[in-house]
Order: structure tokens, then sequence, then C-alpha cells
């Protein structure tokens, strides 16, 4: 660790979450702790915080109040995390029809946020400080596995428009300390390519940050340029928020000499789980319990694939209980060989974010559209498929708040993305079903992107 990362990580970086009310430092300490324990202490752990939180929730949350009344349900006597089964899932249109109820009467400050999610259903919730600490904490402990710190140069490939709306002076100025350079990843353009290598080969990072589909793009163009990339010091390249395929591992971990670590999580349901360098997806079980579960709702064994719904015990401003995450995955049966006892999600599916090519070419990350649609008030579901370079079709289920006006907004945005000569055909349906696999896809092009390299 070079003296400048020490100064972050150990100085700066918590003077900042301790302005900002966390406790991420003291917190990320725990982390750093609980992850040697053996199984059996680590699920004691887990019961203990249960109890603690389901206790306080019920006390506090006027939604789960009732709930717990009406099922006869006394937090302190659970005996298992079994237990937590007695609950019912929770989903977005349940969390939409009762979100005044589902906000702690004792509530700390809280943050809004809106995310459409993988189904594109847009969904308004709240964080309080406990849930930004913990997240803050399990990430920086999965970035240390890595030999990597805050402070160390980082490169962030990124497209919320939380990151890219925030570049105010204190942003920048916090980034700038932190050494930490964001790239935009909105558009794949040729000429924003070869900028994102020109700037990767000035910065010289030492962890990347972003979408697997981005990073992927950067690494293929750079080859397609004969640019070498490998000699950058590149230590890690951490990808997020997409289904990482195996082909964009390769691709990532050949164009940069480095390993590629895989993390699971939503903006709704918590940083779940992450990579350690031994290969294994490790649950950060110390605040979320993950169960797979069968289309009937009952667990699936280890090994046997199954609907995420995830627990997040660092909610209580807000609870996420039984949270339906919308993903399948399999939860493995054995531990992994680093020592850790942080139990392990085996897969993850369904996942998966397309781009879509603009009419003159121009290759773009799929969320370049879906924030046009997903922040439309009234829009309850949508879905974008672009069925040619010429046409692209947009479905919306849509309800009250939803204006005429909306259509010509998205006609108008996504020709200014996709060009203005594109035909956008925006259909209000009743409904919009899932594939076969029950699983929605809000972005399907049916244009190729990146041709060339996918004949190299």
């Amino acid at each position: 660790m070079s003296l400048y990362t020490g100064l972050c990580a150990e100085l700066l970086f918590p003077l900042h979450e301790r302005l900002k009310g966390h406790d991420s430092v003291a917190r990320r300490r725990q982390l750093e702790r609980s992850q040697w324990l053996g199984t059996e202490a680590l699920q004691a752990l887990q019961l203990a915080r249960l109890r603690s939180f389901l206790q306080d929730v019920g006390a506090h949350v006027p939604y789960y109040r009732e709930l717990f009344a009406s099922l006869g349900l006394r937090p302190a006597e659970l005996t298992s995390l079994a237990d937590l089964q007695r609950l019912p899932r929770l989903d977005k249109p349940l969390i939409r029809a009762h979100q005044k109820e589902l906000v702690a009467d004792d509530h700390g400050p809280l943050s809004r946020y809106n995310t459409g999610g993988s189904s594109g259903e847009p969904l308004i919730f709240f964080m309080g400080k406990a849930r930004k600490s913990h997240d803050v904490a399990a990430k920086w402990r999965a970035t240390r596995w890595w030999g990597v710190d805050i402070g160390d140069r980082e490169a962030v490939v990124w497209g919320s428009p939380i990151e890219l709306g925030a570049q105010d002076r204190v942003r920048r100025l916090r980034d700038g300390l932190m050494r930490s350079h964001l790239l935009p990843a909105f558009e794949m353009s040729e000429r924003n390519l070869d900028s994102f290598v020109a700037q990767l080969r000035a910065l010289r990072p030492a962890m990347l940050f972003g979408y697997p589909s981005s990073l992927s793009a950067i690494a293929a163009h750079a080859r397609r340029k004969r640019i070498d990339m490998r000699d950058l010091g590149i230590k890690v390249a951490f990808v997020t928020s997409e289904r990482l395929y195996d082909e964009q591992r390769v691709q990532i971990s050949e164009a940069f000499a480095c390993p590629v670590a895989n993390g699971y999580g939503a903006r709704d349901a918590g940083f779940i789980a992450h990579q350690c360098p031994a290969g294994s997806l490790h649950i950060s079980a110390e605040d979320i319990i993950v169960e797979t579960l069968s289309p009937d709702g009952r667990p699936v064994a280890p090994g046997e694939i199954g609907e995420i719904v995830v627990t997040h015990m660092a909610t209580r401003d807000f609870p996420f209980i039984r949270y339906r995450t919308g993903d399948m995955g399999v939860l493995g049966q054995r531990p992994c060989g680093c020592g850790r006892s942080l139990p392990v999600l085996q897969e993850v599916h369904g996942r998966s974010t397309d781009f879509v090519v603009a009419h003159d070419g121009t290759v773009m990350h799929g969320l370049a559209l879906i924030y046009t649609v997903r922040d439309l008030p009234g829009v309850e579901k949508f879905r974008i498929e672009q069925l040619s370079l010429d046409k692209t079709q947009v479905k919306v289920m849509c309800g009250a708040g939803f204006e005429p006006t909306h259509v010509q907004r998205i006609v108008h945005d996504f020709q200014r993305r996709l060009g203005a000569q594109v035909e956008v055909d925006v259909q209000l349906v009743d409904d919009i079903p899932a594939e076969a696999s029950g699983k929605f896809r809000y972005v399907i092009s049916h244009v190729k992107a990146f041709a060339a390299d996918a004949q190299a």
C-alpha cells in the first residue's frame, strides 16, 4: 500500500464517512473479523441479528407491525433462520402499494431512490444511513480481498444517472482526492472508445469497476486498434450490474492482464455477493440472508436453481424482508477454499443488458434508453425492442399519471439518441408478459453490436 493510499483509506475516507453520519469504517472492520468465523458461529450471528432486526421492524414499521400481529409472530422467539419462511415474500407491487406503511415511524434521514430493476417496473424506495454504511463496508471489504484499497487509482465505467448527475464540486473534489475517475458508459461510440482507451493509458489505474459489457467493449476496441493495455499495472477488474459471460471475462482479463472479480447485487436489494480470489461469490451474510425458492415459494436444496429472495438486515428504516429480486440462482453446496465461512452463491442467472446501435452505427448502452422511459410518471412496466437500425418498438404499460405527451417525449429522446430517421413505435399495452424463463428483459436488441469482434 502506498503512502497516499494509506492516507485515503485510513484518514480521508473515514473522515468523509463520519461527516456523512455513516459508520462504514467500524462496520468494515467487523466484517473483516466475522468472515473468518466458523459456519455455526456465523449462523448464530445471523440469527441474533435477524431477531433484533425483526423486533425493531415489528415495533416501528406499521406494515410489519400489523403483519406480525396477524401471523402471531414474535421475533424474539425465532429459533432458526428457517423461521423467516413464516413471512410472505415482498415484491415491487407490494412496495408500491404500501410505500408509506413501510417507512419506520422513528426513521432517521432517508434518501429517495428510483430504480427500474431487471423487470423494467419503476420502483421508488428509501434508504437510511445504516443501509448505506453496510453497502459501503461490504464493497470495501471485497475490494481489499484483491490487494487494492480506497485511494488506489480507480477507473469507473458507469452509467447511473445518480452517479453521473452528482458531479458537482464536492463530488469531484472527493473523487479527485480518492483518485477515482469516472468514464460515462452510456455511449460506446468509436470516438468515446478511443477516449476511454487513452484515458486508461494516462491514468494507469490499479483497478477497474464497471459493467461487464462496457469493460469488454473497451477491451475489444483496444484489441481492434492493436493498443496493448497489459502494461498498465491493473490488479483487478470489478464487474457488476449485469450477467458476466465467460467470453467477457476472458476478453477483459486478457486485454488488461488482470483477474475479473464478479459482484451480484442491485440498488434496491443491496450488495449481495462478491467474488473472492479463489473464485467464489461470497454472500455478505452478516447482514444479508439469501434464500433460493421454487415457484411455489418452497426452499430448494443447495445446488438446485431457484428464485433469489433477499432479507437485508441493515434496512430497518425501509425494510427489505424476503424481497423477490426476480433473478434465479444456485446456492453452493460446499465452502470455498479461501477459508472464509461466508456462504457461496454458486450461480446467478437471468441478468443482461443489451447494447443498442444508433442508425449511424454508434453503439450505446441500453441504459441510455431505459432511463427515458423508466422515470416518466405513470409508467408501470416497459420493454424496449430494437427490431432493426430503422425501427425500435417501445411497449408501455401505464397507469395514473401517464400523459399523452409522454409518448412524444419517448419518441423525441429515442430519435435524438438513435437517429432522427429511426421509426420509434410506442405502444400502450395492458400487460407485458415475461419470457418463458419467467424473467423480464427491459431491452432487447436484434442489431448486432461489435460484429467485427464477434467474428474475430
